[in-house]
């Protein structure tokens, strides 16, 4: 049975399943702020959900990467929607700053230079 970390807290899942699906049932948020109640509810149109993972998980969807090239998210930050993304093994969930989740760190991005799969937009 995979392991979500996420803000602290680990959280068990089957496996296959979405990951915004697992948060919300864990009263975890894949959402910043007034996102929690403005969001499409899992369909990929509104990219609010946007994390960073580290682990086993699906192959990004044809809707996600669509989402995900469209400002303010940058189609090579790395991020993924939570309600678009299967867990298919232990994951490592971040959720950055912005309204969108959008804003990674500096110091992870200098830090993840060297990683193409590492998040590296900063707005």
């Amino acid at each position: 049975m995979p392991t979500i970390e996420f803000r602290g807290r680990e959280i068990e899942c089957e496996r296959g399943q979405i990951l915004r699906d697992v948060l919300l049932e864990a009263d975890e948020s894949p959402h910043n702020g007034r996102t929690n109640w403005l969001n499409c509810r899992g369909h990929a149109t509104c990219g609010t959900c946007a994390v960073a993972i580290e682990g086993d998980a699906s192959e990004p969807t044809t809707a996600e990467r669509r989402r995900l090239a469209i400002p303010p998210h940058d189609r090579d930050a790395g991020l993924r929607l939570s309600c678009q993304t299967r867990v298919e093994g232990d994951l490592e969930v971040r959720k950055y700053d912005g309204f969108w989740g959008q804003r990674v760190p500096d110091s992870e991005t200098s830090a993840a230079s060297d990683d193409p799969t590492a998040p590296t937009d900063e707005r």
